[in-house]
């Protein structure tokens, strides 16, 4: 009789996740947790991926009148871990899903061929995408997920606090949505709460180390990020992420 071999600890890792995720629909991962499914992917060089947060554009398009965002943007598509990067082309979401500035095509500045073919960047998406045909059943799950990636700093000081999400509590019109901590400097706050579908307090926490993230299922609930201050208010004060999101081709 042959003895079944016991899972790894990845294995293990990734089985708590799944199980976490199809019971709640959001999952909160800190930074030892992340870093080994990361790893896995071909994590590497993550200081050289993480200073590309220093050269975003100035977001133009806050209809708030805001400019405490910068940010860039690109899609690929992935399908059984092949990732291609598309064309560019702009963001849209639509008003039902972004009251604040949806409803309009919005340019941003390209991701860096370096960064966006970079081994944090790729093992990023196949992390996402993992979990992401893992738990899409199988006669809704498509054979290539659209993929858009969003880097994002939010600025702030001492006269204007910086808000990750502007349009306040919401979905992103998508499957799944990785938010992935890239670092934050002389901030406080920015604390990510979950809601139910009747928009009820499920849970929260905060993104505080690099490689801490958390994994939303867009379609059972909403999220949100209250807004970043600053600590020291003569010291530049940021709140860098990365945003992945999954839907549909």
């Amino acid at each position: 009789m042959t003895d079944t071999p016991l899972p790894s600890a990845f294995d293990q890792t990734v089985q708590r996740v799944e199980t976490i995720l199809e019971e709640k629909g959001f999952k909160f991962l800190q930074a030892d947790t992340m870093r080994p499914l990361l790893e896995h992917e071909g994590l590497t060089d993550w200081d050289t991926f993480a200073s590309s947060w220093n050269d975003l554009g100035l977001d133009l398009y806050m209809a708030d009148g805001g400019r405490y965002r910068r940010r860039r943007y690109a899609t690929f598509s992935v399908s059984n871990g092949l990732i291609t990067r598309k064309t560019h082309q702009p963001h849209y979401q639509s008003r039902d899903h972004n009251l604040l500035n949806g409803g309009i095509e919005r340019w941003f500045g390209a991701i860096e061929d370096n960064i966006a073919s970079h081994p944090a960047m790729l093992a990023a998406i196949r992390t996402i995408s993992r979990f992401a045909d893992a738990l899409t059943p199988s006669q809704e799950k498509p054979d290539t997920w659209h993929t858009e990636v969003h880097q994002f700093r939010i600025e702030a000081n001492p006269d204007s606090e910086g808000r990750p999400t502007p349009e306040g509590m919401h979905r992103d019109g998508v499957d799944w949505v990785l938010v992935l901590m890239i670092g934050r400097h002389n901030v406080e706050q920015g604390v990510t709460t979950i809601h139910d579908n009747q928009k009820d307090l499920l849970g929260s926490f905060t993104l505080t180390q690099p490689l801490d993230a958390a994994i939303v299922d867009d379609h059972r609930v909403y999220h949100g990020v209250t807004a970043v201050t600053p600590q020291n208010p003569d010291e530049p004060a940021y709140r860098d992420v990365l945003v992945i999101t999954l839907r549909h081709e």
